[in-house]
């Protein structure tokens, strides 16, 4: 058993003490029963665990606990995200948080090396899901789904190396939405591009630029330039570095990494670094290379008639055909895009903000097939919002400018001056409870006012309701405002109707 390999000394000890019991009921001779022994690994590891000294508490790398004041700012980001998912029609789900090995194997090229493995659970090799859109292409081919618009919420896991100051971690939420199904060309495709920019401007993080290529024209591009169609992938992933890399850092890895050779590598160059709008793409009709390219041209006709249906949606401006894009996971076979902030000048007291991307997306025509037993295809495009890196840029603003975050939503609280008051504070905010009102009291017998009022102030709880033995007898309630400590006495049986209106006036 190699675990017994792993044992300190002291634990042998344990360990073979237990073992020279007698045997149990049902074993013969000096075999021992697996139970029994098992039994007495897990209690020796167990004590040598307890007595390992000087032990840390700590999270996993890359990960990290949210505060109550993270998860009112997270919720709020949520929200945003999933009513305009909502509005455009939209339907929840969700699918399981690992899936079988060879569901996500091959789906993510270089990246693939990036996923949890777990060990084999019940005769099943499995992953920890490595991002929504594998999952959700699995769901529409295992249920026979040809039509579908949906988001998703959920968490993802990547074994990269953890950037925290950048808002990366190994574990983190993102918020999909895809449109599957058989639709005329670049209609689904122009209407993501509309979400992406509806979110980031009501999450309201500044300028920001949405960069759209095409993966026909980035291998079209590849083609004509001379790259082998065995490292198209290859040379993908790298170009896909480029924002994070500059152009002779991702040359040199094409060229001495992967084997490209230098004047194909630099005929590359020529292409990434252009960017501009619809005349870019007219301007890349033109081209002696592109243009003798089916793909590439395929490409440029659809990017033609997005840009159409951009201007109709009157986000033309925030679009930029950028030749640099390349989107490298595989699965990617029509228009890409991928959302970044642009750098304002700081503020006193802040620090610049380098987050990378925020959001991304594209087309993905035949990853469903991959999963069907006679590969019918069906069509895909979709956007992920990048929640973490988002909710770290907020994160940052608030902290520089010194916000607080209320951590509950409580809208009354039922407070009393005197002692012997419980049953009467029970009463009354077992009434706002059952009125929808949400309301809190003090755990205490006989709490003092004045601490019932602090903990009011504290906790930014705008009104509280007042009873003692003089409203008690007078069959009123005294309401009083926290932040301008007026108070005004109602009848008793109006209390629920007055804190309503005062709730809806707020």
């Amino acid at each position: 058993m190699p675990l017994l390999g792993l044992l300190p000394r002291r634990a042998w000890a344990a360990l073979l003490s237990r073992l020279l019991r007698p045997p149990c009921a049902s074993c013969t001779g000096a075999v021992r029963c697996q139970s029994q022994v098992a039994e007495a690994v897990l209690t020796s590891q167990l004590k040598a665990h307890q007595e390992k000294p000087n032990f840390i508490i700590k999270i996993p790398k890359g990960t990290r606990d949210l505060s109550p004041q993270h998860m009112v700012v997270r919720e709020k980001i949520l929200d945003l995200v999933i009513s305009c998912f909502k509005r455009h029609g939209a339907k929840g789900m969700d699918t399981p948080a690992f899936e079988l090995k060879e569901t996500l194997t091959e789906k993510y090229g270089e990246d693939s090396g990036l996923m949890y493995d777990l060990k084999d659970q019940g005769g099943e090799l499995l992953s920890l899901r490595y991002d929504l859109t594998v999952p959700f292409a699995r769901y529409l081919a295992m249920n026979k789904v040809k039509k579908m618009k949906r988001y998703h919420v959920g968490k993802v896991w990547r074994r990269e190396s953890p950037s925290i100051v950048q808002g990366r971690y190994r574990e983190f939420c993102q918020c999909d939405f895809d449109i599957a199904g058989q639709f005329d060309p670049m209609i689904p495709d122009a209407e993501c591009l509309k979400i992406m920019c509806e979110i980031l401007s009501g999450l309201q993080l500044g300028d920001f630029l949405i960069k759209v290529n095409d993966r026909r024209i980035v291998d079209g591009m590849f083609a004509a330039c001379g790259v082998p169609e065995s490292k198209f992938r290859a040379i993908c992933s790298s170009i896909d570095k480029l924002d994070k890399m500059a152009w002779k850092d991702v040359r040199h890895e094409m060229v001495a990494k992967k084997g490209l050779a230098p004047e194909v590598a630099d005929r590359i160059g020529d292409y990434v670094q252009c960017h501009g709008g619809v005349s870019l793409v007219e301007q890349m009709f033109q081209d002696p290379r592109l243009s003798q390219n089916k793909q590439a041209l395929e490409g440029l006709e659809d990017l033609k008639l997005l840009f159409e249906y951009l201007n109709l949606f009157g986000i033309a401006e925030k679009i930029s055909f950028d030749l640099s894009l390349a989107r490298g996971l595989d699965y990617y076979t029509g228009v890409i895009y991928e959302a970044v902030l642009l750098q304002t000048p700081t503020q006193a007291g802040e620090e610049p903000l380098n987050v990378g991307s925020v959001a991304a997306g594209g087309r993905y025509d035949g990853l469903v097939g991959m999963f069907d037993p006679k590969g019918h295809k069906v069509p895909c495009v979709g956007l992920s919002i990048g929640v973490e890196r988002i909710f770290y840029i907020v994160e940052q603003r608030m902290k520089t400018k010194g916000e607080k975050v209320r951590t509950t939503e409580t809208q009354v609280f039922v407070a009393t001056p005197q002692k012997n008051f419980l049953q009467e504070r029970l009463k009354l905010i077992t009434e706002l409870w059952d009125a929808g009102i949400k309301a809190e009291m003090l755990y205490k017998n006989n709490p003092k006012l004045l601490t019932q009022l602090h903990y009011c102030e504290s906790t930014g709880i705008p009104l509280v309701v007042i009873i003692g033995e003089q409203e008690l007898k007078e069959g009123i309630i005294k309401i009083r405002s926290v932040a301008s400590r007026e108070e005004v006495a109602i009848k008793r049986e109006n209390l629920v109707a007055e804190i309503q209106k005062r709730l809806f006036e707020s």
